[in-house]
């Protein structure tokens, strides 16, 4: 069998096809330095494809591709992604079971017992607070809008981008310290462009709770009937929990783009944000304090309300 310097020559017009190299590899146990520097030369990529079934490859990654630190540059993406995830999913997590048991320590939790009033307060006079209630849930609604137009808009512009690029060489791959497979740049891609599509359906639901809630909280006839009440507040809450999760959407989009320049960005940007977002996610005493006050000040002037009407 020849050698490998003869069948494959230290030239980058070679490079590229060095597919080749993989009949006339079959069979050698090791390589000497000669050989393990062309290989060095050659992309890392290609060579895991090229070699990782052949015999040798176990002793090339053992003793040349340690050298230089491959696999740990190429183990990156294996170990600080999930984990930069997993300490987002799990402050999520008890961020859910939080709004479940004990609603008032975050701020989404709160402002759906305000929201409820809101309700409360609105039905209870419809002629008289009608535009008031319409035009705040006109605000909502135009909110929505702008991040769903802002969410499609960004999903076009990646899918534009990722198919014009896709033949093209990678101008980035000197700033990223990681994995450079063509498969990991797609799987970035798809991973940003869903985190704006799941914006953009959560928006879209947004605003048909939203559009829906308008007509309800207008009807005189739900005035005195306790059910039709709270169907209309569950209906608002529903809308902006949809909001919240189209918003959760665009800030998790920020790691993954991180990501394109390297795990390491992406795991130090979930740390930060989680941080972030805890002191944003928890309410204080003082808020729960002056929250609590409002609710009791607000049932006091119902009641009193009621007495003089009756």
């Amino acid at each position: 069998m020849r050698p490998i310097a003869e069948i494959l020559p230290l030239d980058e017009a070679n490079v590229g096809s060095s597919l080749m190299l993989r009949d006339h590899l079959d069979g050698i146990q090791s390589f000497g330095e000669s050989e393990i520097g062309i290989l060095d030369d050659l992309d890392v990529d290609l060579c895991l494809t090229l070699f990782m079934n052949l015999p040798s490859a176990a002793w090339y990654m053992k003793e040349g591709g340690a050298k230089k630190g491959v696999m740990k540059e190429w183990q990156l993406d294996l170990i600080l992604v999930p984990l930069g995830l997993l300490v987002m999913g799990i402050y999520h997590g008890w961020l859910l079971l939080t709004i479940l048991n004990t609603p008032r320590r975050t701020v989404i939790g709160l402002n759906a017992q305000s929201r409820r009033q809101w309700v409360n307060s609105m039905i209870a006079d419809p002629l008289k607070n009608g535009v008031l209630a319409v035009q705040t849930i006109r605000n909502n609604i135009m909110a929505s809008t702008l991040l769903a137009t802002t969410a499609i808009t960004l999903s076009s512009l990646i899918g534009v981008f990722v198919s014009s690029t896709s033949n093209s060489s990678n101008t980035t791959s000197e700033l990223v310290y990681g994995n450079k497979t063509p498969l990991v740049s797609s799987i970035k891609y798809f991973s940003i462009l869903l985190c704006f599509l799941v914006a953009f359906l959560c928006n879209v639901q947004s605003i048909r709770y939203y559009a829906h809630v308008s007509f309800l909280v207008t009807l005189p006839t739900l005035k005195d009937r306790r059910e039709s009440i709270e169907y209309v507040a569950r209906s608002l809450n529903r809308g902006s929990f949809f909001w919240s999760l189209g918003l959760r959407a665009f800030y998790l989009s920020f790691p993954l783009f991180l990501w394109i320049f390297g795990p390491i960005p992406m795991l130090l940007c979930c740390c930060i944000m989680t941080c972030m977002l805890f002191f944003l996610d928890t309410t204080t005493p003082v808020t729960r304090d002056l929250h609590c006050y409002s609710i009791k000040d607000l049932k006091t002037d119902d009641i009193e309300s009621a007495r003089q009407v009756s």
